[in-house]
């Protein structure tokens, strides 16, 4: 049955074919009725398929500076002195990223002959040398006029027929792919006659597809692709292919900070790298550093023959005034240039709000003003509860001190900019490993500071304590009701399970060194750390903090302080998972 039909379709393609008149014009015939299957190798309707599926050797243009041919892989070039072999397209991203290196340098290619490259019909020649190359691409039409089309394609496979001049049918061909197609029309002679099997399918430079069911339908969608997308044909490889409102778009989507700023040659960098620049839909522009200073300029583009043009105004700010050319968005990097000798290039830093920015100058007041208890330490996704209640002192002079009112270690600190350039306290303390990191700020406030670094998870929160809290009634009262003798613990419950006994008969004394002496029978047996505090949520809280190796450690915690009278001190604390802990200090 199947090979039925198909000598019934050859019959109707021979039938078709013999009411053809012998006029070119007939097969041409576009929009004008005609249901004509038949086409000529020379037709507008053949040349339009043979550009559709000629090579496009654009993309390595980088190399070879030539849209109408592209060299085989793989091969070898030398890039500002670096050895690239070229086995694929992703590997010319390699060349142009050590050309963006450096912006103000001569950058040089060498490709290693010999090599062989594809022509826009698929036949192929040797080149010996770069005169061989050169004379080649000179050849080549500049500018996006070369003869491929590249906004649409076919999907394959697809069947042809021929016929000969008495309009016998004489092959049949299955087509697999561009190569295929550009081949199958080069072998023809101008007046042979081709048919195609419709329908047939195209597929859009976006990835819409379309159905054509006649050659008139296949001329009419190929001839409007033609200039549908931006076949990047010409050299310049750095353009990325943005438009006026894609760079429009971006600049308004989040704050960007400055990593390079060159002026004339000379590189000044360093005075503007914590600067944020945020623009607006409006087409103000404001400049802001982490310290909160802001200076508000105007921003506007344009499309010129030489690309995008980026216009900043700033009053009395001459580094960024001006207009600037767009010669790069890659990967939330903006890079403009002007004249000689005259660069920035932008971060997009989505993860910055400008409202949000740390008053450094502030900051650094805040923290050497008090001494600051640690809440939390988390590193490498740990609780570090031995460090529960230590004490930073921020001295300034540089030194840093971390002490639990007995054993006192000693390091450095300085405000700077981490590798990821974001504001940050670095701290060096030798003897302490779970705190010496560069912290970036996350939230400054004027009772409580926290820091998390993002690539680890680690996070460290502090509690300012100033001259024993005399400004809170609550906390002076608390200490000198645990100073006041000895205590023992009445109760100690993890949830339902009452472990009381384990405690009995440990006396405890608190001193006012924020030390814990714990002793049986007048016997010390161990020591910690304890305070009274309010953290930033208002709660009352009592440290305690025994070290991790110490019989007493499940009672470290900085328990929420429930009631508290001359004879009993009761404290809680609810766990992740809901459970809630108590325990209860009385006097004997």
């Amino acid at each position: 049955m199947k090979k039925l039909i198909h000598n019934m379709l050859r019959a109707v393609l021979v039938v078709l074919v013999l009411g053809l008149s012998s006029c070119q014009e007939e097969y041409e015939e576009v929009g004008g009725g005609s249901e004509d299957q038949a086409i000529t190798a020379n037709s507008s309707t053949a040349v339009l398929i043979e550009k559709t599926s000629s090579n496009d050797g654009s993309y390595d243009n980088i190399v070879d500076r030539a849209s109408c041919f592209s060299i085989q892989f793989p091969y070898t070039v030398n890039v500002n002195g670096v050895g690239v072999t070229i086995n694929s397209k992703s590997d010319l991203e390699v060349i142009e990223e050590i050309f963006d290196e450096l912006d103000d340098d001569d950058d040089i290619l060498d490709i290693v002959f010999p090599i062989v490259i594809t022509l826009s019909d698929y036949s192929e020649v040797n080149i010996e040398n770069q005169e061989e190359l050169e004379a080649l691409a000179r050849e080549c039409l500049e500018g996006g006029d070369d003869d491929d089309i590249e906004c649409i394609d076919f999907v394959y496979p697809i069947t042809l027929f021929t016929f000969d001049i008495q309009n016998q049918l004489t092959g049949e061909f299955q087509v697999e792919s561009d190569k295929g197609m550009r081949r199958f029309f080069a072998d023809l002679d101008d007046n042979q006659l081709i048919s195609i099997e419709f329908p047939i399918t195209l597929k859009k430079y976006d990835g819409t597809e379309i159905v054509v069911e006649t050659n008139a339908e296949l001329a009419a969608a190929l001839e409007t692709a033609k200039n549908d997308c931006d076949e990047d044909d010409d050299n310049d490889y750095n353009d990325d292919d943005f438009t006026e409102e894609e760079l429009d778009a971006l600049l308004v989507a989040c704050p960007f900070q400055i990593r390079q700023v060159i002026r004339d040659e000379i590189d000044n960098t360093e005075q503007y790298v914590e600067y944020l620049l945020t623009f607006s839909e409006d087409g103000t522009v404001y400049m802001s550093t982490f310290t909160l200073d802001q200076i508000m300029g105007t921003w506007s583009t344009s499309m010129t023959d030489q690309g995008v043009v980026l216009e900043l105004n700033f009053e009395n700010f001459s580094d960024f005034s001006g207009d600037w050319y767009v010669y790069e968005l890659e990967e939330g990097v903006i890079k403009l240039y002007k004249d000689e000798g005259n660069r920035v290039v932008l971060k997009k830093r989505c993860d910055i709000d400008p409202s949000d920015d740390i008053d450094g100058e502030t900051f650094v007041a805040l923290l050497k003003e008090c001494e600051w208890i640690i809440k939390d330490v988390t590193s490498q996704g740990e609780e570090l509860k031995r460090l529960l209640g230590y004490e930073f002192q921020f001295m300034a002079d540089g030194v840093v001190t971390l002490g639990n009112g007995v054993n006192t270690m000693e390091g450095t600190w300085e405000m700077g900019l981490n590798s990821q350039y974001r504001l940050s306290l670095m701290i060096s303390i030798g003897e302490e490993p779970g705190v010496s990191f560069e912290w970036p700020i996350k939230e400054m406030f004027e009772k409580r500071l926290e820091f998390k670094i993002d690539e680890t998870g680690d996070e460290m929160k502090l509690l300012r304590v100033c001259e024993d809290s005399i400004d809170d009634n609550d906390i002076p009262e608390i200490r000198n009701i645990a100073l006041g003798g000895t205590w023992n613990i009445a109760l100690y419950q993890e949830g339902e399970v009452d472990m009381t006994s384990s405690y009995e008969g440990m006396d405890f004394n608190f001193s006012t060194d924020h030390q814990v002496e714990v002793s049986i029978n007048a016997d010390p047996i161990t020591n910690g750390l304890w305070r009274v505090l309010r953290d930033s949520d208002e709660n009352l809280k009592f440290y305690i903090n025994f070290d991790t190796d110490d019989e007493l450690a499940e009672l470290t915690e900085d328990w929420k302080i429930v009631s508290v009278t001359t004879t009993q001190i009761k404290l809680t604390d609810e766990t992740d998972d809901g459970v809630v802990n108590t325990l209860v200090f009385e006097k004997p």
